[in-house]
């Protein structure tokens, strides 16, 4: 099958489009990728890029097309227009780069912004081929719970736009259950809506990683990591202040192992709190060095902001964090508190309860090691059984099979 992947972000950025492509191209199939210039999430084009651009043209045999468009940097303004002109690069110079050769299906890669949508539809169009996109954050309700726009009219128009795209793709895929019902509002065809989560990465299976070198503190402690992107939707705030109630308790540290936007901000905070001893920053690596920090931690931390939107998510390192087969700990509501529970795999806490999550993780730091054990098991088994890789790839193949041959159907009837 010959597949177009219309992604706004994308190696060496690390997204979970990479390990599809990775998964398509091992089966035979012929792909090409249509995205920007990797800057996430710091907002800056990668150095290396800059560099050298001829060695980010293909990947693992993949051909990887990419097209002018303005870097994050830093504020709204600049963050609108980064989505803007990927939308205008990929909608002038896709076709032109494309000319000649037709995909199949087009699989659309949506963690944010909604707009890639656009490009991949007018390509379609042209193409003549099926638009399958998944929908792995809400719009326009995650713009608003945020706070980057709170004008009511202006999330009504996006939702016109949303709207405008949803229906004009083959099938809309949900990475949550609770997401069928978003989408749902602004999709006509409601039999073209699929419940398709993410996989927990096989990268997170390994467990003879050696603990990362990076996470040094004294014997006996009781390290609390949290993987990932630093930014508004994580809660960082409350995080701060759970920390800060346990300031005393010498043998807690906190270890946050990523990058955003609110990196900086995470910085001077924990300096002002006097948290310099207790909680680190360590900053972004691979994702192949994730397993030695996950070998490091004694628990897992998961945390969302509390918005009715985050109730419907099911963020994507629960999977990697319930398969690596360490305890979590979660400060967030819905689906995502859910799943911790009912794999019992850790203890969840209401999102922005920070005195509940100082609570939980005082509590777990003195808990009995055989204890924090079956828990780690319990989520790596959860984990196995729910979102196992092979399955939901299998699962994603049958899907785009499905839209391909009902897009030429319609094709041949009119």
């Amino acid at each position: 099958m010959k597949i177009l992947v219309v992604t706004h972000y994308f190696w060496p950025e690390n997204f979970r489009i990479n390990d599809l492509v990775d998964e398509w191209l091992v089966k035979g199939h012929d792909v090409t990728i249509l995205t920007g210039k990797p800057n996430y999430p710091l907002g800056n084009v990668f150095p290396d890029y800059l560099k050298s651009p001829d060695n980010f043209k293909e990947y693992k045999g993949a051909k990887v097309i990419r097209v002018p468009m303005l870097a994050r940097s830093q504020g709204s303004i600049r963050l609108f227009l980064n989505f803007f002109s990927f939308v205008l690069g990929a909608s002038i110079f896709g076709p032109i780069r494309l000319r000649g050769w037709r995909p199949d299906v087009l699989f659309v890669y949506e963690p944010s912004p909604v707009t890639v949508g656009l490009p991949a539809i007018l390509l379609g169009k042209i193409k003549k081929a099926p638009v399958v996109f998944w929908v792995l954050d809400l719009w326009p309700e995650t713009l608003s719970a945020i706070g980057v726009v709170k004008s009511q009219k202006i999330l009504g128009y996006v939702g016109h736009l949303v709207s405008f795209i949803y229906n004009r793709c083959e099938l809309v895929l949900a990475q949550s259950k609770g997401f069928i019902g978003g989408i749902g509002k602004y999709r006509r065809e409601k039999k073209g809506i699929r419940y398709f989560p993410s996989w927990a990465e096989t990268v997170f299976a390994d467990t003879s990683a050696s603990p990362a070198p990076e996470v040094t503190s004294c014997p006996n402690a009781f390290n609390i990591i949290f993987a990932g992107n630093i930014g508004e939707a994580q809660d960082l705030p409350s995080v701060i202040k759970a920390a800060a109630l346990l300031k005393n308790e010498k043998h807690i540290h906190w270890w946050i192992v990523g990058d955003g936007r609110k990196y900086d901000w995470l910085t001077s905070e924990i300096k002002a709190q006097g948290l310099e001893n207790s909680m680190h920053l360590l900053g972004r690596f691979p994702v192949e060095r994730m397993p030695s920090f996950y070998s490091a931690a004694d628990v897992l931390l998961v945390s969302l902001k509390k918005d009715p939107v985050f109730n419907l998510t099911i963020p994507g390192k629960v999977q990697s964090y319930l398969l690596s087969g360490v305890p979590i700990i979660g400060m967030l509501d819905g689906e995502g508190a859910a799943v911790i529970e009912e794999a019992q795999a850790g203890k969840a806490v209401a999102a922005g309860d920070y005195e509940a999550l100082a609570h939980a993780a005082l509590e777990m730091a003195n808990m009995p090691k055989e204890t924090m054990k079956t828990w780690g098991a319990n989520g790596r088994f959860y984990a196995e059984r729910e979102f196992d890789r092979q399955c939901l790839m299998k699962r994603l193949e049958s899907m785009l099979n499905e839209a391909v041959s009902a897009y030429q159907k319609r094709l041949k009837q009119t």
